[in-house]
């Protein structure tokens, strides 16, 4: 009876398992979710449409963009972690879904290890602009006016990458700045071309036509290279605050039960769409430079990131519920 029961059960493994092999190699069979915890329109809605043009070709099926905004992205990210990991739903977003909600929200909704790291798709930065009546342009003044007088800098809301990267820029340099947060990057560099605000670390095609117009002083970017559509304006680090780098990425998760075959078939695919010319060559008009990195390189940097940027958010005791 015992050897009975025990043939059943490795019957119905191998069963399983030929099931799921089978599954895997028909992958992909019907539509894929891309779910973008985010409202259209920013940096990941701009690259996620530019990669679904070419997946749904190399792929052979629809690649449905979903936005699920909402808690520094947090409810989007929630309902991919509890998706089945068939490999018809993946999380595309900013890495501070995992390197810097973690340090700052009471609840996230989902655990970390419920999300699986795909890519690193792209790499962008923030670049560092104020109003010309504040009469600084370069890091150096804006460092020497701040130690003396009370500045302003806007950011499009606490925690958001352009908070922390000013945060991490005003404990290097040594001085203080008070923060107003708005909603959005948008309404942030208005009120900085209005002078309602000094100035503001924001994303740079937001302030790239004012900086162009005069309207916005650039003073530095904030990540290790300089912009592609604005290189005449040295990084943070090369005006003077020394090893400062403040790069985010855009990177690709799955469900943690996805099997392994199944990510790194979505990686090769991801990697040939951002890799095409014409990807690349638009993306750089938005300040993003393609990386597409390998599983484990995204696992790795992801933890890296959130090493710096969890000792930033407790620097400023950054909470939010």
């Amino acid at each position: 009876m015992t050897k009975r029961i025990i043939f059943i059960a490795l019957m119905f493994s191998q069963l399983a398992f030929f099931g799921s092999a089978w599954a895997q190699s028909d992958w992909p069979s019907k539509p894929i979710r891309l779910i973008l915890p985010f409202p259209p329109g920013g940096p990941s809605d701009l690259v996620a449409r530019a990669v679904a043009e070419k997946l749904q070709i190399s792929l052979k099926q629809p690649i449905v963009i979903e936005n699920k905004a909402g808690a520094g992205g947090n409810i989007g990210s929630a309902e991919v972690s509890r998706a089945p990991g068939d490999g018809y739903t993946w999380l595309f977003g900013t890495d501070t879904l995992v390197t810097v909600n973690p340090h700052v929200y009471k609840s996230l909704g989902y655990k970390l290890e419920d999300l699986k790291p795909v890519m690193l798709a792209t790499q962008f930065s923030q670049t560092l602009v104020c109003n010309p009546s504040v009469g600084v342009r370069t890091i150096a003044e804006l460092v020497a006016k701040a130690k003396n007088t009370s500045l302003t800098y806007a950011s499009g809301g606490a925690g958001v990458p352009g908070h922390l990267s000013m945060e991490l820029l005003l404990a290097t340099a040594g001085i203080d700045m008070i923060h107003v947060p708005y909603k959005g990057p948008a309404p942030a560099m208005q009120d900085v071309i209005g002078g309602q605000v000094a100035c503001g670390l924001l994303a740079g095609p937001t302030v790239l036509p004012h900086v162009r117009s005069g309207r916005l002083v650039a003073l530095g970017v904030s990540g290790a290279q300089r912009s592609p559509s604005l290189p005449e304006v040295p990084t943070i680090a090369e005006a003077g605050i020394q090893k400062y780098d403040a790069s985010f990425v855009l990177a690709f998760w799955a469900p943690k039960a996805t099997p392994e075959a199944l990510v790194s078939r979505f990686n090769q695919a991801l990697a040939a769409a951002l890799k095409s010319p014409d990807v690349v060559e638009r993306l750089l008009k938005t300040d993003q430079v393609v990386i597409a990195s390998s599983p484990s390189e995204a696992a790795t940097q992801l933890a890296a990131s959130s090493v710096k940027w969890g000792a930033v958010a407790r620097r400023i005791k950054l909470g939010l519920d």
